[in-house]
């Protein structure tokens, strides 16, 4: 693939410049604009799909993105592929799964231990791994030196460029999908995503798995909550309906009380924002707000964010 690049910036003509600014959206991110062999635009950004696939999105254009969209289910594999092999092998061999992450160091402790304690009683073969969250470095680091130093029986991943690259292709996820216009609240995937980027925002998340079939995308407060209240929601569900069936029913009852808001931020940086999104948790348009945001966390953009946000709880028709 023949690559090519000026000498220096200045030797681009304001043209160009406000061409590239003003119809292919780009700010401050790199985008990856893909030309056919003519000179027309075969997709306005291929950063994407390149981290969700990698080579398997060749020739990068966006018909080929369609396809592979097609083809993709809500499934722990989209989440973790490429990252992890120990993972794939625990789906291969069916076990159940939490991926959780937060920064907060004493929920962490106590939902391990939780997890553990109802895994043993219930006699489920469960793995645990630590992916920290999308941004805040310094908090997850230390997150991940405890879970080291303190044996807490979890899977941690240590070296922070796994969890650069999760959370970069989960974004690059809901940002795939903003650009195909495929936001609509009938596309599975979209609310999920769009879920777990959300909860991320709001503090922590817990995703439990079966093999490849994600079971729970879910809140950490609520998450933890159905693990310590094991008595309760073993004895609703019986052993007849096993681990699975129990913590997800107690979960959605927990949640539809708590019903928490969600919130998105989309930095002006990326070029390309939606005009609207929908609520993955009542479905409803959301509202726009500016916020300023400071500058000074890890991974943070030296501009200000657009959020949406809505609290359910206050929706009227």
């Amino acid at each position: 693939m023949p690559w090519y690049s000026v000498y220096h910036p200045s030797l681009i003509s304001k043209a160009v410049v406000w061409f590239i600014q003003s119809e292919w959206k780009y700010k401050n991110k790199p985008i990856l604009v893909v030309l056919d062999p003519v000179g027309r635009v075969a997709c306005p950004n291929a950063i994407h799909m390149m981290w969700i696939w990698g080579s398997a999105a060749f020739p990068f254009t966006s018909y080929k993105e369609e396809t592979l969209w097609k083809d993709e289910t809500w499934r722990l594999e989209l989440l973790v592929d490429g990252i992890d092999s120990e993972i794939l092998n625990w789906i291969k061999e069916g076990k159940y799964i939490f991926l959780y992450g937060g920064d907060d160091p004493d929920w962490i402790r106590r939902f391990v231990k939780e997890a553990r304690k109802v895994a043993q009683a219930t006699k489920t073969p469960l793995e645990m791994v630590y992916v920290g969250k999308s941004n805040k470095r310094d908090q997850v680091q230390r997150v991940s030196d405890t879970i080291i130093r303190e044996n807490l029986y979890t899977h941690s991943w240590s070296e922070q460029s796994m969890i650069w690259f999760f959370w970069t292709r989960l974004q690059s996820m809901l940002f795939s999908k903003i650009q195909l216009k495929q936001v609509d609240e009938n596309d599975i995937v979209m609310q999920e995503i769009k879920k777990l980027l959300s909860y991320d925002k709001q503090g922590g998340w817990i995703v439990l798995a079966r093999g490849s079939q994600i079971v729970v995308n879910g809140h950490a407060a609520t998450g933890l909550q159905t693990l310590a209240e094991y008595d309760l929601m073993w004895k609703e569900h019986a052993e007849n309906d096993g681990f699975e069936t129990a913590f997800k029913e107690h979960y959605g009852k927990l949640h539809s009380v708590a019903n928490p808001c969600c919130r998105f931020e989309f930095s002006h940086s990326m070029g390309r924002i939606p005009d609207r999104l929908t609520c993955p948790e009542c479905r409803r348009n959301m509202h726009v707000l500016t916020t300023f945001q400071c500058c000074h966390d890890d991974n943070v953009d030296e501009d200000f964010f657009v959020s949406s946000v809505i609290p359910p709880s206050t929706i009227t028709n």
